[in-house]
């Protein structure tokens, strides 16, 4: 999971409100619901000890319409401290429950459940003369460059003569020439988005021909679409629906080599060692030492709503308030353990997995795969 979206609120210090809020009113008196949304959160948040900068802050972007409400999206998701909205985005969705909570860390485990894992999707509209490329992820569709291969000859002619057929050849020449940088430029571009996976549209045999000219292992993860192309206009919902199948897969995928690798404790080329956790304990144990390479996160774990202790730094966190002193924390706070190893573990760089079926998610809902030392390595 690309965790950027929630990197301006792993590092800044609490005590935070969250708030998961429906917005999407679509009657005649949604202003009228959206100030008794705001006010109704607002009242929630004093009661559970947040200060009046926070709960005010909390109130004004509350009754402040985003452009795109409600018909983009539903529902918004917002973290504030210390008097200031820190983060403030849109859900897919209206939450599952609604609710604002007050505590030392944000409750970010929501968020990730109804973001998912997000995979980023590199989308290459092609035609005979080049492509237009497009990052697709958490922030919508970024532009990410184009390429423009030769651009004459590139009409094969009806006639059958010698001179017609050499220039039909000079033709798919100029086909396969341009194919080619394509295909490089969709390589270069793909490394440095850090995509997951790449769609191509177009006509079928731009698509093809490129497809081909890709290296073989990106080629295992690039799809094709048959509708749409390069030309304005030529966007279609069918294009859309076939961008969130190929990242839908990706998903899949991504979450079955993570939670068989889970299972098997496997390391790096398939080397087997004590290399995943498993329990609060452990993993409150790996997430202080920032051994945890993957946190696997199930919605409706038993374990995630259990309560550890947290101090200020994110790597000070203990089962028993009484081992915070010792990391140098004199007012342990406690706090859920999904938010509390999420923070912590995506503080280290560690990757965030949300498993939603139940059959692959780790006992109680939370599990770590280990990060690879030198000295867990088998001889």
């Amino acid at each position: 999971m690309r965790l950027s979206l929630l990197k301006p609120v792993i590092d800044r210090p609490g005590p935070w409100a969250s708030v998961y809020a429906d917005i999407s009113h679509h009657t005649e008196d949604a202003e009228k619901q959206q100030e008794l949304t705001a006010s109704a959160t607002t009242a929630q948040l004093f009661a559970l000890g947040a200060d009046e900068a926070t709960c005010g802050a909390v109130h004004e972007a509350l009754l402040t319409r985003h452009e795109g409400d409600p018909g983009e999206h539903s529902g918004r998701v917002l973290f504030a401290a210390h008097g200031v909205i820190v983060l403030d985005t849109p859900l897919p969705g209206p939450p599952a429950t609604p609710f604002a909570a007050w505590g030392p860390v944000p409750r970010v485990t929501p968020l990730l459940a109804a973001v998912g894992d997000d995979p980023v999707c590199l989308v290459v509209r092609l035609d005979r003369t080049g492509a237009d490329f497009a990052v697709l992820g958490h922030r919508g569709t970024e532009d990410a460059g184009q390429v423009s291969g030769a651009d004459w000859p590139l009409h094969r002619t009806a006639s059958g003569d010698w001179s017609e057929g050499h220039f039909r050849a000079k033709v798919e020449n100029t086909w396969e020439h341009n194919a080619g940088e394509i295909a490089e430029a969709v390589h270069k571009a793909f490394e440095e988005c850090g995509a997951e996976a790449v769609i191509l549209i177009g006509d079928a045999r731009e698509r093809h021909l490129v497809h081909d000219k890709l290296p073989e292992p990106l080629r295992a993860l690039t799809y094709e679409s048959e509708h749409g192309g390069r030309a304005p206009g030529a966007e279609s919902t069918l294009v859309d629906r076939d961008i969130a199948q190929v990242r839908a897969v990706q998903e899949r995928e991504h979450i079955a080599q993570v939670t068989d690798r889970f299972r098997t404790g496997a390391g790096p080329g398939g080397k087997s060692a004590p290399h995943a956790a498993a329990g609060i304990p452990a993993l409150v144990e790996a997430a202080r030492e920032h051994r945890i390479d993957t946190l696997l996160v199930s919605p409706h774990g038993s374990d995630i709503a259990r309560q550890v202790w947290v101090g200020s730094e994110v790597d000070q966190l203990g089962v028993r308030g009484t081992e915070l002193p010792y990391l140098g924390e004199t007012r342990p706070a406690a706090a859920r353990a999904d938010d509390a190893l999420v923070r912590s573990a995506a503080a280290s760089g560690a990757d965030i997995v949300v498993v939603r079926d139940p059959e692959r998610a780790p006992s109680g809902g939370l599990g770590a795969i280990l990060r690879w030392t030198d000295e867990a390595t088998p001889e």
